[in-house]
């Protein structure tokens, strides 16, 4: 019967476990990782040539996954970014662990791992989080005027990616305080406060994340929350005879075989690297801005702050050049 059948399972315990050692990896652009995950098979049973091994990403979206791996036997295959950059550890023969190299901005987020072993099957969840800086955004034509694939370009742009929840929330906890609603990349547009203020959801509210809820993709605009980590190559304020122009600044950093930086290496490099210049600087977005790691008098006395000058017209001969040269 049915129920004996049920009754054998629990007493014996289910045919197929698969579990992880360690359920949050914390890894860096460009680094490795090793996403635990282990198997345990009734001994009873006889192998099985034919047991499966399959990796997904998880989105927000709990009926979209994305396929990473699967192997089943010497059959092995990779799925579409991760082409060639995955591989089992295949520490014993009951080890499902995944190594994933090169780790980019977007392998950010949670795995599952999944052993189908004929009629058992079972998961366990593994997460990625990686080391950087969240930083808010808005474009030239000044905030409120990304929609959510504005966003996630404006991001791109920006050499970063649309921040998590948790990301934001690690950041609030870090001191970030900023009054503009941004979209993160569930979809969801939310603003962290820590010094609660009258036209920031008033006085008289406790800090925290503000969540406005999801939001219209398509027609709803509001600024974005940026997430980027460690960069490959050198962020630098371009030693130059006089000011310039917002072409001459690109031609300046093209001229030193670099190219004009982007926000979100600036605020890498001022954020893991302690970058500290009082210079203000064109960035790649026609913004200027300059990055304070020890506030002083003349440049931002407060804080310790990646400073905003605006998006001044291009044609002004006002501002140095930061420049950026990739490794590769």
């Amino acid at each position: 019967t049915r129920m004996g059948d049920l009754l054998g399972k629990l007493e014996n315990g289910p045919r197929l476990s698969v579990d992880t050692a360690q359920p949050k990896v914390i890894s860096q652009r460009g680094g490795n990782a090793t996403l635990q995950c282990k198997f345990n098979r009734d001994p009873s049973s006889p192998p099985n040539p034919k047991l499966r091994i399959k990796w997904t990403k998880l989105t927000s979206d709990y009926l979209k996954e994305i396929d990473v791996f699967v192997a089943m036997g010497f059959h092995k295959k990779s799925y579409g970014r991760f082409h060639g950059r995955v591989h089992l550890q295949a520490a014993s023969e009951n080890d499902a662990s995944l190594v994933i190299t090169d780790i980019t901005l977007e392998d950010y987020g949670k795995y599952k791992c999944e052993v189908i072993d004929g009629l058992e099957d079972d998961t366990a969840v593994v997460s990625i989080d990686l080391e950087g800086i969240v930083f808010p955004y808005f474009p030239r034509l000044g905030r409120y005027n990304l929609n959510f694939a504005d966003a996630e370009k404006a991001c791109r742009d920006q050499d970063a990616i649309v921040a998590s929840f948790d990301q934001l929330y690690d950041a609030w906890r870090d001191g970030l305080d900023w009054c503009n609603a941004g979209w993160l990349n569930d979809g969801s547009v939310q603003y962290p406060i820590t010094k609660p203020r009258e036209p920031c959801g008033g006085k008289n509210t406790i800090p925290g994340v503000r969540n406005y809820g999801m939001r219209d993709k398509q027609k709803e605009r509001y600024d974005v929350f940026c997430f980027s980590s460690n960069h490959k190559g050198r962020f630098y304020y371009l030693i130059h005879p006089f000011k310039l122009t917002y072409d001459e600044a690109v031609r300046a950093c093209q001229k030193d075989d670099a190219q004009i930086a982007k926000v979100g290496q600036m605020y890498v490099a001022w954020k893991l690297l302690g970058y500290d210049r009082c210079d203000a600087g064109w960035l790649a977005d026609g913004s200027v801005r300059y990055p304070i790691s020890r506030p002083r008098r003349r440049c931002s006395p407060t804080e310790a702050a990646v400073r905003f000058s605006g998006f001044p017209d291009k044609k002004h001969k006002l501002y140095g050049v930061y420049c950026f040269k990739s490794d590769n």
